[in-house]
């Protein structure tokens, strides 16, 4: 699956959801009812009609399925049980996991939705369809278990024991007397009249109906889109991790992989797309005399269910052949007439023949079609032979030039086509190890990338897509490790594996034993792991194994312990260290990181030490790899004389996972090296220093004086991407919006804008004479944003002057358009310093674009407004007129969230909080509290602001605000000394 955003902007689809599910509130009532109550029929054994005949026989109705709660936010939810347990006894359905009684070999498939064009679904549409499961006994049973959910059982007949003499043709049945639902574990139950005999295979053969949602992207969903002006439907599959239950009675676990012969039923206008090519087509005529078309597709691989992949549409494409086998880009109509899917068409053939040469083992299937889906809540997903992006991801625009969206398709796709060897090919055992091919499939994205950009500066990217985000938010105390020993899962637990850990930290975990491997090491360990477990599941022992057997093979690299000591103390165990060395004395000491550290805390035991490997550098020199297997070692060759020129810098690269502290004497070294010669020290590692001495220090690990002494030398520096480090861990967003910072803030001020003049000059040159030159220069395009932003906020002239040439350039002829990475900045500070001429100017584009992006921006920008009675003004559109009627950004909270809005939306909610409430929702309430609180500091604001909004809030809120609020007062307080730290030492160096 593709990795998660790190978009800016998050647009919530419950919101969404929620108003489709009020216009389909009937609808869904009635699929709940017919999902639950339907009957699933006992067939007699000349009754059952094969895969391709038109009617079923009617039978009795068997026991009727549990009641469930119905939530529309998503499929899962409306399978809760609420029925009391005595309605079944204790037994095999109460497991998380399947008993291994039966073993899937084989299902033919077959799937017939009800879309039509001529007849666009409102919110809902049925779908029936047919399987057979060709299946092995390997244990005497009655009672076969294969997982269902939100599906209408018609009829159910085990067909066997099948002949293997000849071509598994069925001999005899096994009478069905009763199938039931499990469903809270979300299981399909046949009591059979005799026991299957082991060793044996037999036919299961099911017939079932269910409902396919709108946005309800989990098992089979509806995309209602425009093309060509008109108004257009598509069917596609995300089942991916346990959601082909939704669509299929199956064995829905990874590693019962299986063969899959699919056919599809649709609307002669549509094309079906699967993971194999079409095998061929004919013609079904239904009850009502309509004529259909049946798409059948070439048998699959071995594969698990979560890869099985639909797609009906009415779609166009392009393609190319890449050693001999058809790649082809399917989107809109639209889309591929106005060229936006060359460049996702023209990367992803290379990209096939770059893993194939790399790993040695070529693509398995004989086509790949990719898909653009004008709605994917998961953005991409890596279906064998069908992958399904967001159109948002994959499709390219003339207009995209200047933003950072090359980059991102080009690793999502490589994520993708990576999946194709880490996952499809080879698949994890089990959900604990999900990690194996996320974290592969997300640290070949860079290796990719390199290979076709080799002058992007692989480790600066490294560090800002992947690198600083995960070790912000991972620690000591997280409530989980990359790979879990723990392997029984409730499903929605499942569903939370996919986060930054899996993806992020796994990548971070390859790409750290790469580093203290070698690349050529690295690669051949996982070729004899991808070539043995071909088509096949593995854990993470049987990687270790593998790499292992690759180190034994040579003499070069020495380990302090087997691969898999050194990676199960890091994938096995929660957070990262801290490594401290002491150049006077080179004790190097390992301790974990923990968010806020108070003295002497430690929850280590004996055992739970990592073993870190310690790449390093000395005097700009790589030095030989060392190893911190213990607690605390010493490394004589560490220590530094007094000369001026000697200074040590561990983690080359940041290629392990970990932070780095020094004693006094270290930072004081690296210090001196900046001031005197910044280039002595890459690129890299001035990242590095920066980001580690400001997390350091916010967590108590040094003082906050340390890390703004690493600041001293920023005049020298030319590379956009520390600053925007320098600044991300600077000047924070608490800093920005609060007012009572008026004390720093002129400090700061004069401190960063005697050094901020030399890479303003490089970028606000490049704005002026040719804004083009960035289109390549990724970490510009990731970071201008927030350098303009800051240098804005510090009131530098030129930049507010070039902010009111650029909004005025836009306003005038709109076709100048404000370069991509600078226009949230510009259209604020167009707004901040203009009138309401110009904020109605921004309302008028507001209303007049249907693209939610913009639609924020624009709002944004709005709320930059210095004078209240727009502000207000602004709040009072948004509750009563129309271009506010959507809900894509919640105007009240941009409001609150400024410097001057936050005592309007103070006062605007005091008269009009029934009509915010009723527009954005009881929640919105409890966010504004958070938002106009933001700055508190004492018990008694706290007070205040319960009871400002006490009649506004049911009681279980007002305990939960209540606290809330004490942790924002808390933090405050903290953030409170800090500042008046840093505003001390400010003063000195000033």
């Amino acid at each position: 699956m593709g990795p998660p955003s790190n978009s800016g902007f998050y647009v919530s689809r419950a919101v969404a959801l929620l108003l489709a599910g009020l216009v389909a509130a009937l609808l869904l009532a009635l699929a709940v009812l017919a999902a639950l109550y339907g009957h699933c029929a006992r067939v007699p054994p000349s009754g059952l009609p094969g895969l391709g005949d038109s009617e079923a026989e009617s039978s009795p109705p068997l026991r009727q399925k549990p009641t469930r709660t119905p939530k529309p936010s998503s499929a899962r939810e409306l399978a809760v049980t609420t029925t009391p347990s005595d309605w079944r006894p204790p037994g095999p359905w109460d497991q998380l996991r399947l008993p291994p009684w039966l073993v899937p070999l084989h299902y033919d498939l077959e799937l017939w939705p009800q879309l039509r064009p001529d007849h666009l679904p409102a919110g809902s549409l049925l779908f029936t369809g047919r399987v057979n499961i060709t299946v092995r006994c390997t244990v005497a049973t009655s009672r076969l278990l294969l997982h269902s959910l939100l599906q209408d059982c018609e009829r159910a007949e085990v067909r066997g024991p099948l002949s293997p003499g000849t071509g598994n043709a069925t001999v005899g049945h096994v009478p069905v007397d009763d199938v039931w639902f499990a469903v809270d574990t979300e299981y399909m139950v046949l009591e059979l009249s005799e026991p299957l005999k082991p060793g044996s295979s037999y036919e299961l053969q099911l017939s079932f109906s269910g409902l396919v949602y709108e946005d309800l992207m989990e098992g089979l969903f509806l995309n209602v889109y425009t093309d060509q002006g008109e108004r257009r439907a598509l069917l596609a599959s995300q089942l991916e991790p346990t959601f082909a239950r939704y669509v299929f009675p199956c064995f829905d676990e990874p590693a019962l992989k299986a063969t899959f012969n699919i056919t599809i039923i649709h609307h002669p206008s549509y094309v079906a797309l699967s993971n194999m090519p079409k095998l061929g087509q004919s013609v079904k005529e239904d009850v009502n005399g309509s004529k259909w078309t049946v798409t059948t597709f070439s048998t699959t691989p071995h594969m698990p269910t979560y890869l099985v992949a639909f797609v009906i549409c009415d779609y166009d494409h392009v393609n190319r052949t890449e050693r001999g086998k058809e790649i082809r880009i399917w989107a809109r109509k639209d889309a591929i007439a106005n060229g936006s899917v060359d460049f996702a068409l023209n990367i992803t053939g290379p990209t096939f023949s770059f893993l194939e040469d790399l790993f040695n083992i070529s693509y398995s299937l004989p086509k790949a079609d990719i898909i653009a889906l004008p709605s994917f809540d998961n953005h991409a997903m890596e279906n064998w032979g069908l992958m399904i992006f967001d159109e948002s991801v994959l499709l390219l625009e003339p207009k995209d030039q200047l933003t950072e969206k090359k980059i991102l398709i080009s690793y999502i796709v490589s994520h993708e086509i990576g999946h194709q060897w880490f996952g499809n090919l080879v698949t994890m055992n089990w959900w604990n190890n999900i990690w194996l091919k996320e974290g592969f499939a997300s640290y070949f994205e860079f290796e990719v990338i390199n290979y076709f950009n080799p002058k992007l500066p692989r480790n600066e990217i490294f560090f800002s897509n992947i690198l600083h985000n995960v070790l912000r938010e991972d620690h000591a105390l997280v409530t989980r490790a990359v790979a879990l020993k723990v392997e029984h899962f409730k499903t929605s637990e499942i569903e939370e594996l996919y986060d930054l850990f899996t993806y992020s930290k796994g990548a971070s975990m390859a790409r750290m034993l790469s580093g203290f491997l070698n690349e050529h090491l690295f690669v051949s360990a996982l070729k004899s792991y991808l070539k043995t477990f071909s088509y096949s599941n593995a854990e993470q022992d049987d990687l270790w194994r593998h790499f292992q057997m690759a180190i034994d093979d040579q003499s070069t690299v020495i380990l302090p312990a087997t691969i898999k000591k050194i990676m199960d103390s890091w994938t096995h165990q929660s957070g990262f260290p801290v490594i401290t060395l002491n150049v006077s004395t080179g004790v190097m000491k390992q301790e974990p990181f923990y968010l806020e550290k108070v003295k002497n805390q430690t929850l280590l035991t004996s055992n739970d030490t990592w073993i870190v490997p310690i790449l390093w550098i000395k005097n700009g020199t790589t030095q030989s790899l060392v190893w911190l297997d213990q607690r605390s070692k010493v490394f004589p060759e560490m220590q530094v004389s007094d000369s001026d020129h000697d200074w040590v810098i561990l983690n080359l690269n940041m290629t392990g996972y970990y932070r780095v502290n020094y004693d006094k004497l270290g930072w004081k070294k690296l210090n001196q090296q900046l001031e005197k010669d910044p280039k002595a020290i890459p690129v890299i590692h001035r990242l590095q220093l920066i980001d580690d001495a400001f997390s350091l220090s916010k967590n108590n690990y040094i003082e906050i004086e340390t890390a703004l002494e690493l600041t001293k030398y920023l005049a020298e520096e030319d590379e956009i991407i520390v600053w925007h480090t320098v600044l991300v861990n600077l000047v924070t967003r608490d800093l920005v919006s609060d007012v009572n910072n008026y004390d720093i803030y002129p400090l700061l001020k004069k401190y960063l804008l005697k050094r901020l003049n030399l890479i303003w000059n490089i970028y606000s040159t490049i704005i002026r004479e040719n804004v083009l030159a960035l289109q390549d220069d990724y970490l510009a395009l990731i970071s201008l944003g927030k350098l303009f932003g800051t240098a804005c906020w510090l009131g530098l002239e030129d930049c507010l002057q070039l902010s009111k040439e650029l909004f005025t350039k836009w306003v005038d002829h709109p076709e100048n358009e404000i370069p991509y990475p600078i226009k949230d900045v510009v259209l604020c500070y167009g707004i901040a310093l203009g009138s309401d001429k110009e904020w109605d100017i921004l309302l008028n584009t507001y209303t007049n674009t249907t693209k939610v992006e913009e639609k924020i921006q624009l709002a944004y920008a709005m709320s930059c407004s210095k004078d209240p009675w727009i502000l207000n003004r602004f709040m009072e559109y948004a509750i009563s007129t129309s271009p506010f009627t959507s809900n894509e950004t919640n105007v009240i909270e941009i409001v609150a969230a400024s410097e001057v809005g936050r005592y309007v939306a103070k006062d605007f909610l005091v008269d009009n909080w029934q009509a915010v409430s009723k527009r954005y929702g009881t929640q919105s309430l409890i966010n504004l509290i958070y938002a106009i609180g933001r700055a508190i500091t004492t018990d008694l604001q706290i007070v205040e602001l319960q009871q400002f909004f006490s009649n506004m809030l049911e009681e279980h809120s007002r305990i939960s605000v209540h606290a809330k609020l004490q942790t924002i007062k808390n933090k405050n307080l903290k953030n409170k000394k800090q500042s008046a730290r840093m505003a001390a030492w400010l003063r000195r160096n000033t």
